[in-house]
């Protein structure tokens, strides 16, 4: 009998992290991630579906998809829209 013993995510992700090269290209992603999870937590406490979303801003629910997904190198314009239709105000730093 083959018994299988699930992996926690966090420790997957621990052991992975003590690899210099792993540990690079994660921490590279970070501000995307960050803004990814902001978007989609602004959208669910507004209670709106990506296509309600993409018809706030004029475009389409394809779009909030790939941004949400993490599938297109957004502009700062399209964020400063998304933004503003989740009721918040895009801020970036230096």
């Amino acid at each position: 009998m083959n018994k299988f013993r699930p992996i926690s995510f966090q420790k997957t992700l621990a052991e992975a992290l003590k690899d210099p090269e792993f540990k690079k290209e994660y921490d590279a992603l970070e501000v995307e991630y960050s803004i990814i999870s902001q978007v989609i937590q602004k959208r669910l406490e507004k209670k709106m579906s990506q296509k309600q979303l993409a018809e706030k801003i004029g475009t389409k629910q394809s779009a909030i998809a790939r941004l949400e997904g993490g599938n297109t190198n957004p502009s700062v314009a399209f964020l400063e829209k998304v933004s503003k239709a989740l009721g918040s105000k895009l801020q970036i730093s230096i």
